[in-house]
């Protein structure tokens, strides 16, 4: 692969990625405000107005449902940064095994060189490891998406609806409308303090945002680094942008969009990315060893995930919450 390839992946993303918003580990110049003040919420049909006693019993149900759902959004979080560390090491050892066989032949075996096919055989066992560790990358991806699956179903699960009629002696709630015109927020009203839940939906889209943008990235370099073949014993099947990487990935990807397009337009592959982009080198599934390094180092980097920010963005749905989301 030329190294004009290579500067299309880290320094400046493929068009496919160009995007995303990036971010960095780097604390930027953002004031703690209302999230109403970043994005004004959308218009809404109006509701049957609420009597004050149909608030009471409300706030109490969405208080509690908001602190579920962050708690889970703080979990998922530390899930996915674990499913990353563990595909970033099935990632290296994918490519030292692969830079193992290729520079076999300059290697000094010492005592070991008489030994009958001594270079083939450790070739040939590297080969396998290298097979191994491939399907443990995938299956490390797979679980990736998952979680960011259930990351946005979480996003989306923040809305308090009432279930039976206003104003009756018994008020259950749930995660799902009534069919009572109820748009779950209780008409914008403070649910602690200041917010209300359009802002706490703002703040989890903004956080998972991220993951999903990070995860683009990941299946890319999974793209690349899983289409690293073996001149000397098996060619594997360069994969494309639009192959499916596992059984089922696109209806996981699919999950991820309910109301709108947004999530999934950059989640689910696009053709025209990435196609276009095979030189000589990728098709023979020979990689330079930098540009190997490279890749690893930007799956190290996760630059769409601002871990300042996230820290930033929990403390500050904990301080309105008056808890502490870990």
């Amino acid at each position: 692969m030329e190294s004009k390839f290579l500067s299309s992946i880290a320094p400046a993303p493929s068009p496919t990625l160009a995007s995303f918003p990036a971010s960095s580990d780097v604390a930027t110049d953002r004031t703690i405000q209302s999230p109403a003040a970043k994005y004004p919420a959308p218009p809404t049909t109006p509701s049957t107005p609420l009597s004050a006693q149909d608030i009471r019993r409300w706030r109490p149900a969405a208080q509690r449902n908001l602190r579920n759902q962050w708690s889970k959004l703080a979990a998922l979080r530390t899930q996915w940064f674990s499913l990353s560390s563990t595909a970033r090491s099935y990632a290296t050892s994918v490519v030292n095994s692969h830079l193992s066989q290729r520079y076999m032949d300059a290697m000094d075996l010492g005592v070991l060189t008489d030994m009958p096919d001594i270079r083939k055989k450790a070739c040939r066992k590297l080969f396998k490891q290298q097979e191994t560790y491939r399907n443990n990358l995938w299956s490390s991806y797979k679980d990736m998406v998952a979680v960011v699956t259930q990351m946005v179903n979480v996003s989306k699960s923040m809305r308090c609806y009432r279930k039976g009629t206003n104003g009756s002696a018994l008020t259950e709630f749930s995660l799902f409308p009534g069919g009572q015109n109820d748009t779950g927020d209780s008409d914008g009203i403070p649910v602690f303090t200041f917010w209300s839940i359009f802002d706490f939906e703002k703040l989890a889209l903004e956080l998972v945002q991220m993951f999903v943008s990070e995860t683009n990235i990941k299946r890319l370099l999974v793209m690349e680094i899983c289409s690293i073949g073996s001149e000397e014993f098996s060619q594997v099947d360069r994969l494309k942008w639009s192959d499916h990487f596992y059984v089922g990935e696109f209806e996981d990807l699919l999950k991820c969009n309910s109301n709108s397009n947004e999530v999934l337009n950059q989640l689910v592959p696009r053709l025209e990315s990435c196609n276009s982009r095979t030189s000589p080198m990728q098709s023979s599934n020979q990689l330079e060893s930098n540009i190997l390094q490279v890749y690893l180092t930007t799956w190290l980097a996760e630059v769409n995930v601002d871990r300042f920010r996230i820290g930033e963005l929990f403390a500050m749905v904990g301080e309105e919450m008056h808890v502490t989301i870990s």
